[in-house]
């Protein structure tokens, strides 16, 4: 099933970007076709939503993205209206039908990070011991040894939209955060490289480690298998990768707060660090 969803957003995108650039010619060459207005609708209402994911640099969406739905139904609707008056293009039925199809399996099938109850990382826990590699390759042991308090953001990679908005917020917030005493741990299992680049480009005193292999991810039971869109592996990054997931220590070492996303376009609001912060005691 994961192999399906890696090879499902290239699909997707794909067929997107054809319908729009087949309807917009078929619009110029032929005039207002409603048929054709309607995959363009369509296509496009899909085209500039995963456009803002990337220009917008938003961390969440709405779980439903109800606006997304109303407005590529509402093209569909128009292409099918129109093709089945003309009955003798048909290629509009397909393209709408090919995009309405996509949008519903991406806002509630793609979406879904299909995870299960996770026992490891339960409030009130320890957490328990791994290892990382910094920049550089040395191993690093992390675990319930912690000195301060720490919040510990498990990401997919630099290729992962909504994770560099949520990193871009928490480094918003290091000063803050570093006031209360909380050292922030970035961990992703994409190659050492990309790591060093992250680090550079946000310059804050953050900890910036590489899961090699998943191994943290494998033992902490946030390992996603296939969990890479089909193709990036050609940047260097492995077809597995892990959950998006936030987890904060105390200064024992003990989970105060987690967060185990059920929808990769679901991740915690920036506040939400700050409040538990400031929930514990000094």
């Amino acid at each position: 099933m994961t192999k399906l969803k890696s090879l499902f957003i290239d699909a997707f995108l794909v067929m997107l970007a054809a319908s729009l650039l087949h309807g917009s010619i078929a619009l110029y060459l032929h005039g207002i076709a409603i048929e054709w207005l309607g995959v363009v609708i369509a296509s496009m209402s899909n085209l500039l939503f995963f456009f803002g994911l990337f220009a917008r640099g938003t961390a969440r969406t709405s779980r439903h993205l109800w606006p997304l739905l109303v407005s590529t139904t509402f093209g569909a609707s128009i292409a099918v209206w129109g093709a089945l008056a003309q009955v003798s293009n048909w290629l509009p039925l397909f393209y709408a039908g090919f995009v309405l199809a996509g949008c519903m399996l991406y806002v509630f099938w793609y979406s879904r990070l299909g995870r299960t109850d996770n026992r490891l990382l339960e409030v009130g826990r320890p957490l328990p011991p791994f290892v990382v590699e910094d920049v550089d390759g040395a191993p690093v042991m992390l675990g319930p040894s912690f000195s301060k308090p720490a919040v510990l953001l498990f990401f997919r990679g630099n290729w992962c939209p909504l994770c560099m908005a949520q990193i871009r917020e928490i480094a918003a917030q290091y000063r803050e955060l570093d006031r209360r005493g909380v050292r922030v741990i970035l961990i992703s299992p994409q190659p050492h490289g990309h790591t060093r680049e992250l680090a550079q480009k946000f310059a804050v005193p953050f900890h910036f480690y590489v899961d090699r292999d998943n191994r943290a991810a494998q033992a902490l039971g946030i390992l996603a298998k296939d969990g890479l869109p089909a193709g990036l592996q050609a940047l260097g990054y492995d077809s597995d990768t892990v959950f998006p997931t936030v987890i904060m220590t105390d200064a024992t070492g003990t989970i105060v707060f987690v967060d185990l996303t059920d929808n990769y376009r679901i991740r915690p609001e920036p506040q939400t660090f700050l409040r538990i912060a400031d929930g514990w005691p000094t």
